[in-house]
């Protein structure tokens, strides 16, 4: 679906720069400032917005996937998410997000399409990936943090993303984002720390909200790192083997190779069936501050199936 997404939105791009003058394109991506891309861009929308009578817009909210709002219950949503605060670690910081971040923001630290992005005329993206932005706060934290000081950031967020994820699927979504960021101190024991408190941290809230769902928290050994490989085995697993859920290998799964690095993390319920998170080691912050030796661990939850399958 992606791939189809993909070559969808090539071939429209390329029949669109085909209709406009020549060089515009050049002067759109780099001739203008940021400044004056924006005052264009507002100036674009304007026009079409005072152009739009209110036929329009009801017709928009019946068709656009973007606005239509979520078939999930608020108010049980909103119950099982206070619940889930509480289950929290108290030194875990709780972050409220604004709706967008950066333009460029999932781009920079990760291998994915800014076509799957919602942009604004005002240079910014709509929240797409929560662990992204939660990211960058880390980084921020981090740089005028001391160089022995972990932070540790949660939030719960509403998710929009372009792409299409089929017929009857929502383009956006909650969900609760667990990102750590720390100095390496050598042998992978950084890594298994922020491993071992990430896995716990959703042993208890799966534990707590579906134990009848039969969860569990499959975890895959990526391969491009052996010291963070071994230290998974001799570390993590015995100290999470006496947890709320079950931690099992997934030694098949090939999704997030390339996104994760060391370890990659999956929450599911029903044996598997319904996969409710996801997570794994990544470089992000180590880019964002420009230094190697910055280690990140960003997973997640969502909160809406999580609700459906609390009440099921």
């Amino acid at each position: 679906m992606r791939g189809d997404d993909e070559n969808t939105g090539r071939q429209a791009s390329a029949r669109v720069w085909r209709e406009v003058a020549p060089g515009t394109r050049e002067l759109l991506e780099a001739g203008l400032g940021a400044a004056d891309v924006r005052t264009l861009l507002q100036d674009v929308t304007a026009a079409r917005a005072h152009a739009t009578r209110p036929a329009d817009v009801v017709a928009r909210w019946q068709q656009d996937r973007f606005v239509r709002p979520a078939t999930s219950d608020p108010r049980r949503v909103a119950a099982l998410e206070a619940r889930l605060w509480d289950l929290v670690p108290d030194d875990v910081a709780g972050v409220e997000l604004s709706p967008v971040a950066p333009l460029g923001t999932a781009v920079a630290v990760g291998p994915v399409s800014e076509r799957r992005i919602v942009t604004t005329t005002r240079l910014t993206e709509v929240v797409s990936d929560s662990t992204n932005v939660l990211a960058v706060e880390a980084a921020a934290r981090r740089s005028g943090a001391p160089r022995g000081e972990q932070v540790h950031l949660a939030a719960i967020h509403r998710q929009l993303r372009a792409q299409d994820f089929g017929p009857g699927a929502a383009s956006h979504f909650r969900l609760l984002a667990l990102v750590s960021s720390a100095r390496d101190t050598g042998s992978g024991r950084t890594e298994a720390g922020l491993l071992t408190r990430h896995v716990r941290v959703w042993q208890t809230m799966l534990g707590s909200t579906i134990p009848h769902r039969r969860p569990r928290i499959e975890f895959t050994v990526l391969g491009d790192d052996a010291v963070v490989a071994e230290r998974w085995r001799d570390a993590v697993l015995p100290a999470v083997a006496d947890g709320e859920v079950p931690v099992v290998e997934d030694a098949s799964r090939e999704r997030g190779r390339g996104y994760y690095t060391g370890v990659a993390l999956r929450l599911v319920a029903d044996d598997g069936a319904a996969e409710i998170g996801d997570g794994g080691l990544t470089t992000w912050t180590a880019q964002l501050l420009g230094d190697r030796k910055e280690r990140c661990l960003v997973s997640c939850l969502a909160t809406e199936r999580l609700a459906e399958l609390a009440t099921d």
